[in-house]
C-alpha cells in the first residue's frame, strides 16, 4: 500500500493558503483529539451543525486531502516495534530495500539519503522471536547487500496530533517560533505519556476477530460497524462489543490519526532523528516540548535507554534554523547529540498488521521462510 501521506496534491497546497484555511485546520485538530468516529463531539465542540460537519469532513477525505487511521497500540498485542536504519552497499539499495521487505512483520519501509544512502523501516515483531529477527537482519549485512544495519528496539509510538499552534490566522501563515521553543524546553514537565514508557512486558490481549477489526480500522477509521460485520460474518451488535469492550477497554489502540501534512510537499522533508540525553529528565523535557509541534508526526522512546526517536516534516527554509536550535540545547546541555536521515517520500510503503499471521491468539512467526526468501533475493541478484 502506498504511503497515506503521498496521496497530498499541489491542489491542496493552494487551499491551505487560501482563506478558508483556518477553519479546515481547526477542524483537523479536534478531529485528532476526538477521533473522526466523534463526529457529533467534534461538531459539539467547534459550535457546528452535525451535518455539516460530516459534509466537510467527508470532502476533505473524497479530495485525498485527508486520511483517518487508527493507531494500533502494539504493546497490547505482544509485539515489539523496531526501527532499523541500515546504509546500503553501493550499487545495491534496491536490492536491500527488497531484503528487508522479505520478513513479512513489516510495517514500514522507505529509502532514505542523507548521512548515508539507504533504507529506514519498522517492524513489530512478536516479543519471543526477537533473537530470530536479529539474526534475520545479520544475514543481509552477512549477504554483503548492507554495510551496516542498526535497530532501535523502541515503546509504541506517540502519535503526535494537529495543532493550530504556531499558525497565524491573520498572516494565514506558519511563524516558526524557534527561539521561544528553546526557552520552554527547561520549564516542561517530566512527566511522559503512556506511550513512550517502557511497558513492563509486552502481552497479547487480542483474539482473531480484535486483529480483523483493528487491520480493518488502521486501513480506514471510519468503517462503520454493519460493513465490519458483513466482512466478519457477524451482527454490528457483536462487532461494537468487539471494539468497546476488547480493543478500547484493552487498550489495543492508542488513537485515531489524522493523515495530514501541513506544509506545501514540493518544498518540504520528512526526517527520521534519534535524540540522546544525558538523562531521563532531559529526555521527558524535551519529548513533552514536541507534543503539541507542527513539525512533529511521531515521537517514540527506545526501550531501557535515554534516547527518542522521532519523524520530523519540515520546510526546507525552516530545516536549517531547526538545526541551529539543536545545537543551542546541546550547548545549554538539555540534550546530548543527535542523528537524522531524510526520508524518501517517493520511494515508501506502509502495511498492516498481519491479519493472517493470528490464529489461535498467538502470532505465527516463519523465520525459516524469512531466510529462505532472503537467500534467494540475494542469489537471484548475483552479488560479484
Amino acid at each position: 500500500m502506498k504511503c497515506q501521506l503521498c496521496y497530498l496534491t499541489n491542489l491542496f497546497t493552494r487551499i491551505l493558503l487560501s482563506k478558508l484555511y483556518g477553519s479546515p485546520l481547526r477542524i483537523l485538530e479536534v478531529l485528532g483529539i476526538y477521533g473522526p468516529r466523534n463526529i457529533t463531539d467534534v461538531a459539539r465542540k467547534l459550535g457546528i451543525h452535525r451535518e455539516t460537519m460530516r459534509f466537510r469532513v467527508n470532502r476533505m477525505v473524497s479530495r485525498n486531502f485527508v486520511r483517518f487511521h487508527a493507531n494500533i497500540y502494539h504493546t497490547n498485542l505482544g509485539l515489539k516495534k523496531v526501527a532499523v536504519l541500515a546504509e546500503a552497499t553501493q550499487g545495491y539499495e534496491d536490492l536491500l530495500f527488497n531484503c528487508l521487505k522479505a520478513n513479512s512483520f513489516w510495517l514500514y519501509l522507505c529509502r532514505c539519503y542523507g548521512r548515508f544512502e539507504g533504507c529506514h523501516a519498522v517492524y513489530a515483531i512478536p516479543k519471543e522471536h526477537t533473537a530470530e529477527f536479529e539474526d534475520f537482519i545479520g544475514q543481509i549485512v552477512e549477504l554483503g547487500v548492507a554495510q551496516d544495519i542498526k535497530l532501535f528496539w523502541s515503546t509504541c509510538f506517540h502519535d503526535v496530533p494537529i495543532t493550530c499552534k504556531w499558525f497565524d490566522p491573520e498572516s494565514e501563515s506558519w511563524t516558526f517560533q524557534w527561539d521561544k521553543w528553546i526557552e520552554e524546553i527547561p520549564r516542561m514537565e517530566t512527566k511522559l505519556p503512556y506511550t513512550l514508557i517502557d511497558p513492563d512486558d509486552f502481552v497479547n490481549l487480542a483474539d482473531e476477530v480484535d486483529i480483523f477489526i483493528l487491520v480493518k480500522l488502521e486501513k480506514d477509521a471510519t468503517i462503520s460497524f454493519k460493513k465490519l460485520a458483513e466482512m466478519l460474518g457477524m451482527t454490528p451488535q457483536g462487532v461494537k462489543y468487539h471494539f468497546q469492550e476488547h480493543i478500547i477497554k484493552r487498550g489495543l489502540i492508542e488513537g485515531f490519526q489524522v493523515t495530514f501534512l501541513p506544509f506545501d510537499p514540493p518544498i518540504s522533508d520528512m526526517f527520521f532523528f534519534t535524540f540522546n540525553f544525558a538523562d531521563r529528565e532531559r529526555m521527558a523535557k524535551f519529548a513533552q516540548s514536541l507534543l503539541d509541534k507542527p513539525f512533529v508526526l511521531v515521537l517514540g522512546k527506545i526501550l531501557t535507554q535515554n534516547r527518542l526517536l522521532a519523524y520530523l516534516y519540515l520546510p526546507r527554509k525552516e530545516f536549517r534554523r531547526f538545526v541551529d536550535s539543536l545545537s543551542k540545547l546541546i550547548r545549554n546541555r538539555l540534550l546530548e547529540s543527535y542523528q537524522y536521515v531524510i526520508i524518501d517520500m517517493e520511494k515508501t510503503l506502509r502495511q498492516t498488521i498481519l491479519h493472517e499471521a493470528f490464529k489461535e491468539r498467538s502470532w505465527i512467526y516463519n523465520h525459516e521462510k524469512f531466510m529462505s526468501r532472503l537467500k534467494e533475493l540475494v542469489e537471484s541478484a548475483d552479488l560479484r
